[in-house]
């Protein structure tokens, strides 16, 4: 027998009240809290005669378990944290976990150092370019952590911290949550300055690793001078760490408030721009023109990818990127510049223009000696040209009316395995 007590209103109201719940639930404003450094790796750290070690990795983590607890009896908050015990994760780790949770905001907290005694202060670190020569060392001090991990070194494997190669690759990495990071950044450092009477030395844009991978607002925060005897004292106190943490708690308080000002829970409302109207011609970045040739990984290319050489009367030309949005071809360009071809310009090319004289084709190799008749290259593709000059052997492929056509088949060579072809401009 069915009971008749079933009420579809009681099962709509009922479902309607999961569903808010749910729904509350999903917009929880997610916090990443990062303890810098940890376990083998201490960080910035001194020894004073009355206060032992003062370690870095230890007043990190106790702050951030501080900033976490006040932030847990607030529903509003979801806190996930990188590390909750004297460990070492990887930056790879700790970026990875931010991304994936999807979070609001990632604050990762440090403790500064300075061969001298006499610099104090607080100072909020945010992704972006910067050339103070100051600054610059505290970002190879805090990369060089990427080589206490077997994960890190796999992702950043040609990463130097000193290279000046490696810090322009960091430039081209731009932060995409620069306002909201500046603005949390502001809170953050305000707070240290009229709540805790410190010393603010402001908020700054730092090429970090920690900071340039993630898909979110992002901030380090620098909570004082290790190597300061006063600000020793203060950082390793559960008096300073309580109103470091407060700072930082209230900061998010005010961030969170700002954004709900402006209408968004997850970032600054951006202005709607109107719909741009693509270029009629294409747009290339030429980045050199030489008499040599590269491979898509050679160090002459800065690490760009996307690059097309094109040979034209025995010079390599090497584009950059193609676009037929003109905003997207200013920031190429930029991306260019930045990695270090300042001379670079926009080229424009009108799609599919056949050659009125002349035409395309595939440079497959140039060998000092002739290729095996067992070559592979030689025996996948078929009618290859074989000729001499200045003592090389040039072996080309193909007659194409259009540049795409050459494109084409170079990526159809490139899919069997036949990589680092360039397309030859032949005026004949």
């Amino acid at each position: 027998m069915i009971n008749s007590s079933f009420s579809p209103k009681k099962y709509f109201l009922l479902l309607g009240l999961l569903i808010s719940i749910f729904s509350f639930g999903q917009k929880k404003f997610t916090i990443v809290l990062d303890a810098g450094h940890g376990g083998s790796d201490h960080g910035a750290s001194r020894y004073y005669g009355d206060l032992g070690t003062v370690r870095e990795k230890d007043i990190t983590l106790s702050v951030v378990l501080k900033v976490g607890r006040m932030l847990e009896k607030n529903k509003d908050y979801k806190v996930i944290y990188t590390r909750k015990i004297d460990e070492y994760p990887s930056l790879t780790e700790r970026t990875t976990l931010a991304n994936r949770s999807k979070a609001d905001l990632f604050i990762s907290v440090h403790v500064n150092a300075n061969t001298k005694t006499s610099p104090y202060g607080t100072e909020t670190f945010v992704q972006g370019p910067d050339q103070n020569k100051t600054n610059l060392e505290v970002a190879k001090a805090e990369n060089d952590v990427i080589f206490l991990d077997e994960k890190d070194r796999e992702m950043f494997a040609s990463y130097d911290p000193k290279s000046p190669e490696s810090l322009i690759a960091l430039k081209i990495q731009q932060s995409k949550y620069l306002e909201s990071s500046l603005l949390f950044g502001s809170f953050v450092e305000e707070n240290f300055v009229k709540r805790d009477k410190r010393f603010s030395r402001g908020v700054k844009q730092q090429n970090l690793h920690v900071l340039r991978l993630n898909a979110m607002p992002s901030v380090l925060i620098e909570t004082g001078f290790v190597s300061n005897y006063d600000e020793a004292v203060y950082l390793a106190s559960e008096k300073g760490q309580d109103e470091i943490a407060e700072s930082i708690y209230q900061a998010v308080l005010s961030y969170k408030k700002a954004l709900e000002r402006n209408g968004s829970a997850s970032g600054p409302r951006e202005v709607e721009k109107p719909e741009e109207k693509p270029l009629k011609n294409d747009f290339r970045i030429l980045l050199m023109s030489t008499p040599t040739k590269y491979t898509s990984t050679d160090p002459a290319l800065k690490g760009l990818n996307y690059i097309l050489p094109i040979k034209e009367n025995g010079m390599y030309k090497y584009y950059y990127s193609t676009t037929n949005l003109a905003s997207v071809r200013d920031n190429n360009l930029k991306t260019a510049k930045d990695a270090g071809f300042r001379n670079a310009t926009s080229i424009s090319f009108v799609p599919n223009q056949k050659l009125g004289v002349g035409y395309y084709r595939l440079e497959l190799a140039v060998t000092a000696q002739k290729l095996s008749s067992n070559s592979y290259m030689l025996n996948t593709v078929k009618d290859i040209t074989r000729t001499k000059e200045n003592g090389k052997f040039y072996y080309t492929y193909g007659r194409f009316s259009t540049l795409e056509e050459a494109v084409k088949m170079q990526k159809t060579l490139e899919d069997k395995g036949i990589k680092n072809t360039v397309i030859e401009k032949v005026l004949k």
